[in-house]
């Protein structure tokens, strides 16, 4: 049923949750696992009084991806195949991308949980996805 499962990573408790179900479903299903995490391209403090140079936000953000591939790959049991990718840009878009570019069957993602003004405020890729994938999705929350 599931060959090809997309694992999206910010390196988050969400996310480190959603690796251990994804973990499980691949281990089951004998189902590749593509773990990916998006360097975010927009750079929220680029501005003369807030703060971050264009090329460390650049930096920081692909640094804090890696780490995040790496921290959830450790979570997945280790019989389990898994291809690692590290991209840059808008994560909903990046990751709509990869659900085609993979030929993902489903797409496992962890969920804040977040409501009401923390919602509005911050939006939520996982939301998006849900909303916007060809495919099924899995949303696991923090605290599963």
């Amino acid at each position: 049923m599931y060959d090809r499962i997309l694992l999206p990573t910010d390196g988050s408790d969400a996310s480190l949750a959603a690796a251990t179900h994804a973990g499980s479903l691949a281990r089951t299903a004998g189902a590749t696992v593509h773990v990916v995490s998006v360097a975010d391209s927009r750079n929220r403090f680029e501005s003369p009084s807030s703060g971050l140079a264009p090329d460390a936000w650049r930096e920081a953000e692909r640094d804090r991806a890696e780490a995040a591939v790496a921290d959830t790959v450790d979570r997945l049991p280790s019989a389990v195949d898994v291809e690692r990718t590290v991209t840059t840009g808008i994560p909903q878009d990046e990751i709509r991308s990869l659900v085609a570019e993979t030929d993902a069957d489903v797409v496992v993602m962890g969920t804040h949980g977040r409501s009401g003004l923390d919602r509005y405020l911050l939006g939520s890729v996982t939301e998006r996805i849900v909303r916007q994938s060809p495919v099924p999705v899995l949303t696991v929350r923090a605290d599963a």
